[in-house]
């Protein structure tokens, strides 16, 4: 079965990518560069896929979201909050699950796929509306009326209900390099992660409960 994954070369999408691949599907990674300043999950990306043997079955897509001034990743004007916060962040960027679904969409219902997967969390999370089940039950809905294929094609998000200790397990079990993944919202020049940005904090955390070593390079603190 064709399978389009959604892929940031982040935990969580390297997690899902390796349930899809130990599943059996046939996979097609899909990688989207959108003018993010964490732009070296991209190639970490790369590697990852390298490490499977899909890049020639991959695709990346490049198109430039710098014109959203209220993110943090998409304005390097703001700051990337260091401290959890109770409103949605500010490193929010809007409707970019809805953006990367619709690309995904169109892409599987052109190889004639049966599957759209894509690693959102609704447990450990920054409270982002596009991670929700609710969101991802009414997409599917959407692309099952609004496309040829309708329902032959399936939107599945199968790290929704977990949380990150829970998919560091996962990973580990399914033999994912968490060395290769990348989380950082605000990373160095040189690549390491902050440690203190809400993605890296969530990632701290679930290596932590998990008492796993976690591999990422963060900067001296």
């Amino acid at each position: 079965m064709k399978s389009v994954v959604l892929f940031s070369g982040g935990l969580d999408s390297t997690t899902a990518l390796a349930m899809a691949i130990a599943r059996g599907d046939e996979v097609y990674p899909l990688t989207i560069s959108y003018g993010q300043r964490h732009r070296v999950e991209i190639e970490k990306a790369r590697r990852t896929l390298d490490r499977y043997r899909l890049a020639d079955r991959a695709r990346e897509i490049s198109f430039d979201l710098s014109f959203l001034h209220s993110s943090a990743l998409t304005d390097r004007s703001l700051a990337v909050p260091r401290h959890s916060v109770d409103a949605i962040p500010v490193t929010y960027v809007p409707a970019r699950n809805l953006i990367f679904l619709s690309l995904a969409a169109a892409y599987a219902e052109d190889i004639g796929a049966e599957r759209i997967i894509i690693g959102v969390n609704a447990v450990d999370f920054s409270g982002y509306p596009d991670c929700r089940p609710a969101f991802i039950e009414a997409f599917e809905r959407a692309v099952r009326s609004g496309t040829k294929a309708g329902d032959r094609l399936a939107v599945e998000a199968p790290l929704i209900a977990l949380s990150k200790k829970e998919i560091v397990e996962l990973g580990v079990g399914l033999g994912v390099d968490h060395a290769l993944t990348h989380s950082c919202y605000d990373p160095a020049p040189d690549g390491a992660a902050c440690g203190t940005c809400d993605s890296c904090r969530l990632r701290i955390k679930g290596f932590a409960e998990a008492g796993i070593g976690d591999p990422a390079r963060y900067v001296a603190r």
